[in-house]
């Protein structure tokens, strides 16, 4: 046994209710648990118990053994002083608190040897969907619901991360997404840097050289440490002296990471996803702004259709030319971007300033996008759970990780 099992066992109330006496003897109803306290004290707030005929009213506290409470040092804590209940697994000894003893609740005869059972299973299973033994357990409907609160719980739980972001340049959206949209670029194993090149140059100064592709382009390789290098080639070279001016005027702080191509597919080289980006700059500004009028999501889609300058038609890095293939960006990683910046960006918006036609368009976009493609996803679909959209691949992506 251990508490977190404990805290759930109580916290949804697993145990044989019928004709409960604490261990002292007393007849025992449980009329509020209490909620869950994730802070100092003890373990369950304001709930409210009958004792015989006596209703109190005050806090719970839960251990593996009885005698954890003085182990706990809980008999010197001003913040015990309003325990009505000490709820236990095994009673081993009986405990004096400050004023008066306190009623002890022992759980481990009235708890089903079957939930038991089955907490071994679902913990000790070896890897990916603990629970796929056991599945489906929901209808339909009861699924909606479920993905409902998960994709909400995951917009909501993005929104504090992206309200924290705008705490760092005051409130500043654009500045924002356009961290975000840069990070997401990067994809998973550039992600960190692209975020902090893209935090050391502001979308002000973007803004004065979106009609200069090559500028951006400097700009971008340069903050990503790939203009370091004594390579022959023209339009390397050409980067170079951007950058080298660009950077003594805006007074450029170096980046700390260094972009990685090591087992990544030619396509997805920092240095395509950098030129790509550099054109859909060249191409918008106030691109926050545009996605919030926007409804449909073709329109949306049209956004970030772009495709890097003529010089990488043939060349994935600098170092070596490749036979002839536009560097465009792909439906599928526009729809990646949707899910991951878009979205997220859009909820958070609208959660940040009470607007729920902005939340309810993000959900909508989710449900009209294709599902994702990953190893969770492949896993839940050999347990015959199925992805349909973005919006289940989210939902399923949340369960998993939580």
């Amino acid at each position: 046994m251990t508490e977190k099992l404990l805290h759930f066992i109580w916290q949804f109330q697993y145990y044989n209710k019928t004709n409960l006496k604490t261990v002292e003897g007393e007849n025992l109803q449980i009329i509020n648990i209490g909620s869950l306290n994730h802070h100092q004290g003890p373990d369950f707030l304001n709930a409210t118990i009958q004792l015989n005929a006596i209703i109190l009213v005050g806090n719970i506290e839960l251990h593996v053994n009885t005698s954890d409470w003085t182990k706990h040092k809980h008999n010197n804590d001003e913040n015990y002083n309003n325990v009505i209940l000490h709820v236990v697994w095994n009673n081993d000894k009986q405990i004096i608190t400050n004023q008066s003893s306190i009623s002890t609740l022992e759980l481990k005869n009235i708890v089903a040897k079957i939930l038991l059972d089955r907490y071994q299973n679902l913990m000790q299973a070896n890897k990916g969907i603990a629970c796929k033994k056991f599945l489906p357990v929901l209808n339909s409907l009861q699924w909606l619901a479920f993905k409902e609160s998960l994709v909400a719980e995951r917009l909501e739980e993005k929104s504090k991360k992206i309200v924290q972001l705008l705490t760092q340049n005051k409130q500043h959206w654009e500045e924002v997404f356009w961290w975000l949209l840069a990070a997401n670029f990067g994809n998973k194993i550039n992600k960190d840097c692209f975020q902090e090149i893209a935090q050391t140059i502001q979308v002000n100064v973007l803004a004065k050289h979106k009609n200069q592709l090559q500028q951006l382009e400097a700009l971008l390789f340069g903050q990503a440490n790939l203009l370091n290098s004594a390579i022959e080639d023209d339009y390397y070279i050409l980067l170079q002296k951007e950058y080298k001016f660009l950077q003594h005027k805006y007074q450029l702080k170096k980046v700390n990471y260094s972009v990685l191509f090591h087992r990544l597919r030619p396509a997805n080289f920092p240095t395509i996803r950098l030129a790509q980006l550099a054109k859909l700059i060249s191409n918008s500004s106030h691109l926050f702004s545009k996605i919030l009028v926007i409804d449909k999501l073709t329109e949306l889609k049209f956004l970030f259709q772009v495709t890097a300058n003529d010089y990488w038609h043939y060349h994935f890095n600098f170092s070596e030319k490749s036979a002839y293939q536009p560097k465009s960006l792909g439906n599928q990683m526009i729809e990646n971007i949707i899910i991951n910046t878009v979205v997220p960006m859009l909820f958070a918006y609208g959660l940040y300033n009470k607007e729920e036609h902005y939340k309810t368009k993000a959900i909508e976009w989710l449900q009209a996008l294709s599902p994702e493609k990953n190893s969770v996803i492949t896993e839940w679909k050999n347990t015959e759970i199925t992805a349909q959209t973005a919006f289940d691949t989210q939902a399923l992506l949340q369960l998993n990780k939580f």
